[in-house]
């Protein structure tokens, strides 16, 4: 839960969970299941997919109680508050993309077509129905590479505004986002390689 806003509502912000995922099929299921770990038997979890579920929990963890984190929820307009960690997460993910040279080797291409092919390896991994159907469209509809266009964010987050089951306020999230655009980019310069290096010296999944 961010804020009482349901976990399982979240889509499009799957991205960076990857990035910082290790270089196999069963990493990638692993990190994948956080947003689909509700009603799992964990214990049944093959280690690997077990230690990935573990990994993305982390990131989570880190994310959440990031003092720069914290400070730009509170730059979101009040009706939008509670929902700012969603936002949030789905906007490092669009910036994670479109900045890919300042923090990682490669292109962001060459990524997206690796996670997208250890994804459909990985689809008998996966417990449960729902979550080969959401990988499934991640696939088809390319959503990694939509996280390069700010429509696609903001069409993103009013869905899933509109499948809260309260009553809300938080539709039209980005104007928040672009209103504070370069405040939120140059804490996410600053916090990005500090999450790395916190994943990377905790070395779950190794």
């Amino acid at each position: 839960m961010y804020d009482g806003v349901p976990k399982k509502l979240y889509c499009m912000n799957y991205f960076a969970h990857l990035v910082l995922s290790q270089p196999t099929v069963a990493s990638t299921v692993g990190n994948l299941l956080g947003d689909f770990a509700r009603g799992v038997d964990q214990a049944n979890l093959p280690l690997a997919v077990r230690a990935g579920l573990e990994n993305h929990r982390a990131v989570d963890r880190f994310t959440d109680s990031h003092p720069l984190v914290v400070e730009m929820k509170t730059r979101f307009s009040p009706q939008r508050r509670r929902f700012a960690g969603i936002a949030l997460d789905m906007y490092f993910d669009h910036l994670l993309v479109n900045d890919w040279h300042e923090f990682e080797q490669g292109t962001s291409e060459q990524a997206m077509k690796v996670f997208y092919q250890r994804i459909k390896a990985g689809q008998s991994l996966m417990p449960g129905r729902n979550m080969q159907l959401v990988t499934g469209r991640m696939i088809e509809y390319d959503w990694f590479g939509r996280y390069r266009e700010t429509k696609s964010i903001a069409k993103a987050l009013d869905r899933v505004a509109g499948r809260i089951r309260f009553a809300n306020n938080f539709d039209n999230a980005i104007e928040d986002l672009q209103y504070h655009h370069e405040d939120i980019r140059t804490a996410f310069f600053e916090f990005y390689p500090q999450l790395k290096s916190h994943i990377t010296a905790l070395a779950i999944e190794k």
